[in-house]
């Protein structure tokens, strides 16, 4: 059964008013602050897979909507990133850099001696470590046919995107669980604002922090606002064809991204700075939609085709991530609020992706009170420097005499 675009865009947004209603219904969906795309979009990912396994039939979704949805959400990070304040929050930002790329190199050390001692590839190990878990679908998928291409890895890229799969859903309901025992370690109480986590009173909370917030905002400053993410889309995507096969080589939701920087710090410099609560209200709506598509068009019966051995390196995968950002995300951050919040966000895109990781922090956030520390690091972090991060890294350890 094909569902055209509008019929999915329907689904996309009734899987995230079912979303809702099962985090408002059920308690342990609230305990855990599972987030509200992620808790409909596995209800549609299982009824498709439901109706794959018994009824033999297959939901085929039009996505052309979910890439352009995803990189309007990175230009308004990108429209929403000052670098007055992100020079505020630099030392925390280099803090948090060192402690995700640490995770980058445990993760491909941990998924390269599971894969050698089950007796398989270990470029397994890299697809099931930071290729596809901290890469995404888009990382995983590029690497894959690289491994097929130049290492003969046969159904690289097949695995690469099962593992990524695995990796959103369990990088979108494990950051809940781990937030709420670390707000036991600090014994902040609900409701508590960002004054008491961050340390400095705040009255506007940022952007992405408030995603069901009403935004005032005009007609007209939802144009310009429409305009600066159209010309970052624009000139991202063609900035990435230019480097494209080259060393410098980013994804192009990187490049949409480093353009919103430019415009709205460009546009800061002269006096017009864009129009924060247009930006807040179309990057919330984005990311919401593109993590309902994401999920509930995940190929679920690929999870379960996966060997013995690439399942168990991302089982392990999955339990070094809360141990990961429980004694050492937690603990390096300060072991405060912030760290609480930055902790649920690791989750989201160390596993996941970064709109997995606001998704993650909107939900803590929305029941603990503000982190605007949490909100200024991570989007940058998790969006840019960590993609960055993860091909040199990628690239390293394919040096090693193992891969020769």
């Amino acid at each position: 059964m094909n569902v055209k675009v509008y019929g999915t865009l329907v689904v996309a947004s009734l899987v995230l008013m079912v979303g809702q209603w099962l985090v408002a219904a059920v308690p342990i969906l609230r305990k855990w602050t599972i987030p509200e795309p992620v808790a409909g979009g596995i209800v549609a990912a299982l009824i498709v897979f439901g109706l794959h396994s018994f009824a033999h039939m297959d939901v085929v979704f039009d996505t052309s909507l979910q890439a352009p949805l995803m990189q309007a959400f990175f230009a308004t990070i990108g429209l929403n990133a000052n670098l007055a304040n992100l020079k505020h929050g630099g030392p925390v930002l280099v803090r948090f850099l060192a402690v995700v790329v640490a995770l980058l190199v445990l993760q491909n050390v941990l998924g390269i001696a599971l894969a050698m001692a089950f007796g398989v590839d270990p470029l397994f190990g890299l697809l099931g470590g930071s290729v596809s878990l901290a890469g995404g679908h888009g990382t995983g998928a590029a690497w894959g046919a690289v491994f097929t291409e130049h290492h003969g890895l046969q159904s690289a890229t097949e695995a690469a995107i099962a593992c990524a799969t695995f990796g959103l859903i369990m990088g979108g309901i494990l950051g809940g669980p781990v937030a709420q025992h670390l707000m036991k370690r600090i014994g902040t109480q609900a409701g508590d604002s960002a004054a008491g986590a961050s340390g400095t009173a705040t009255p506007e909370p940022y952007a992405f922090e408030e995603p069901k917030a009403e935004q005032p905002t005009t007609p007209g400053a939802f144009i310009n606002t429409l305009t600066l993410i159209a010309i970052s889309l624009a000139v991202g995507e063609a900035l990435s064809g230019l480097i494209a096969g080259t060393a410098f080589e980013l994804p192009t939701f990187v490049c949409v991204l480093f353009v919103g920087v430019l415009l709205a710090n460009g546009l800061a410099l002269i006096g017009r700075p864009v129009a924060e609560h247009a930006v807040a209200l179309i990057g919330n709506v984005s990311l919401a939609l593109f993590l309902a598509m994401a999920l509930m068009t995940l190929r679920l019966w690929d999870l379960a085709a996966l060997a013995l051995p690439v399942f168990t390196i991302l089982a392990a995968q999955t339990l070094l991530m809360v141990v990961y950002a429980i004694f050492v995300t937690f603990r390096a951050m300060g072991a405060n609020y912030d760290a609480v919040v930055l902790s649920a966000g690791h989750c989201g895109f160390g596993l996941g992706a970064t709109p997995t990781a606001i998704a993650n922090m909107q939900a803590v956030t929305a029941r603990f009170g503000h982190s605007h520390l949490a909100f200024l690091v991570v989007p940058m972090v998790a969006a840019f420097f960590i993609d960055i991060a993860n091909a040199i890294a990628i690239k390293l350890f394919l040096m090693l005499p193992i891969f020769h």
